[in-house]
């Protein structure tokens, strides 16, 4: 159980990397060409990525979270492959220069460290309080919320392109169906891999941190890129995030889940 002059405490260290984050995004948009921009795309993206990583092995035992980990992991690849191939679900995009190599010329290999962290943290907003099915299904839409934030930014600094734009800072609506129906199934797997150990247990709040750095790097891409509803939107998310968190902090702690699980 966690002290009790602490439980409402949001943790200094986060809440100094947040910051760090938003003020990084100006150097982002002003600065895309600079020498080794992608190679710092896997350092910050990495670094991003592991606060859920780590909690989620904490939550599930090392076993059950490397599953969880590689199956939604072949799933972003397998169906952002299919979608930059096909079209679809998402429509006619491509991956830019930007975020690196691409595995099998389609799908940067940098991708498990941007999307999974998402999952992660959608999931556990809902996960212990509702059914599966509701967990799911919440957590595609929130899912679909936080894209309404990521992807405008993306497009202006060029991470992907879209071919034909679209209504929404460049983006088309069949992009957004596209992530429901990815986010209901990445959720359903994450879900299900986590089992009891995820659906019924205290969830730790250091699932929610990489939802939350990622949301306020695309905060500062979207200030400083001047996207006006996304930046709103962002701010909305955080401020829900982290109220989330607060709450989850105030919780017991869950026993950390056994190593041959």
């Amino acid at each position: 159980m966690p002290h009790p002059a602490r439980t409402r405490r949001f943790p200094p260290l986060l809440a100094a990397a947040c910051l760090f984050l938003l003020v990084s995004g100006y150097f982002v948009v002003r600065f895309p060409d600079t020498p080794g921009a992608d190679t710092a795309s896997y350092f910050f993206n990495l670094l991003i990525a592991l606060p859920a990583f780590v909690a989620l092995v904490r939550q599930l035992g090392p076993a059950r979270a490397a599953a969880a980990l590689a199956a939604v992991s072949v799933f972003g690849y397998l169906i952002e492959g299919v979608g930059v191939a096909t079209g679809f679900p998402y429509g006619d995009f491509s991956y830019g220069d930007p975020l690196g190599p691409k595995a099998f010329g389609l799908v940067p290999f940098l991708l498990p460290l941007s999307y999974v962290p998402l999952v992660i943290g959608t999931v556990a907003v809902f996960a212990g309080r509702w059914t599966a099915l509701r967990t799911i299904a919440a957590s595609a839409v929130l899912l679909v919320l936080v894209d309404g934030v990521l992807d405008p930014g993306a497009v202006s600094l060029r991470f992907w392109i879209w071919a034909d734009g679209g209504p929404y800072y460049g983006v088309p609506l069949s992009n957004y169906a596209g992530w429901l129906l990815s986010g209901l199934c990445a959720a359903a797997l994450l879900t299900l891999l986590g089992g009891r150990r995820l659906t019924r247990r205290p969830v730790r709040p250091g699932l929610l941190d990489s939802l939350l750095l990622s949301l306020s790097f695309w905060l500062g891409v979207s200030i400083f890129s001047a996207l006006v509803f996304p930046a709103v939107l962002a701010a909305a998310l955080l401020a829900f995030v982290v109220r989330h968190r607060i709450a989850l902090a105030a919780a017991p702690t869950p026993a950390p889940a056994a190593r041959h699980a």
